[in-house]
């Protein structure tokens, strides 16, 4: 992985939902420095060329949108 140890960090939460399910959710979280040497932020050349179709953005928030804000149980 290209990314040092104190450069991300990856969190679990998880539980039992009011049905009964259990539910979970994983997060990543990446330092902005790691991914400028990667060229992966806005502004830089390399990030223009690998983003994704219109539709993509569109989907993403339709669902972000569907899913907040979150209840917590417990």
């Amino acid at each position: 992985m290209p990314f040092a140890p104190d450069q991300m960090r990856c969190d679990l939460m998880c539980g039992l939902g009011e049905d009964g399910r259990w539910w979970g959710e994983f997060s990543v979280f990446v330092d902005a420095r790691a991914l400028a040497a990667l060229g992966l932020l806005d502004g830089q050349p390399t990030a223009a060329a690998a983003s994704p179709p219109g539709w993509w953005h569109a989907a993403g928030e339709r669902y972000a949108a569907s899913r907040w804000p979150l209840v917590r149980v417990g």
